[in-house]
């Protein structure tokens, strides 16, 4: 199995879909390396960044899923390098 590490930023528009979200990311937890989560109160808007380590099709869902979410948008950004890890 090949893994890439990446980033995903999030925006959060609307706390509608939250619980969806933090439920997303917990489906993936195996995954993910690590999670910032800045409010940014003057805008009322949040500011989410998640690091993964994981095939490039898990990360591509991932952020898919996340990008589907009502108020929420979602961009990630893949490192060059690959990585085989023994399954």
């Amino acid at each position: 199995m090949e893994t890439r590490v990446a980033v995903i930023g999030i925006i959060v528009e609307s706390g509608e879909s939250v619980e969806k979200l933090n439920s997303i990311l917990h489906e993936y937890g195996e995954f993910i390396i690590g999670r910032m989560g800045i409010p940014y109160r003057q805008k009322k808007i949040n500011v989410i960044s998640i690091a993964v380590d994981a095939p490039q099709d898990v990360i591509s869902a991932l952020s898919g899923k996340i990008g589907k979410l009502s108020g929420i948008s979602a961009k990630t950004a893949f490192s060059n390098i690959v990585t085989k890890q023994e399954e």
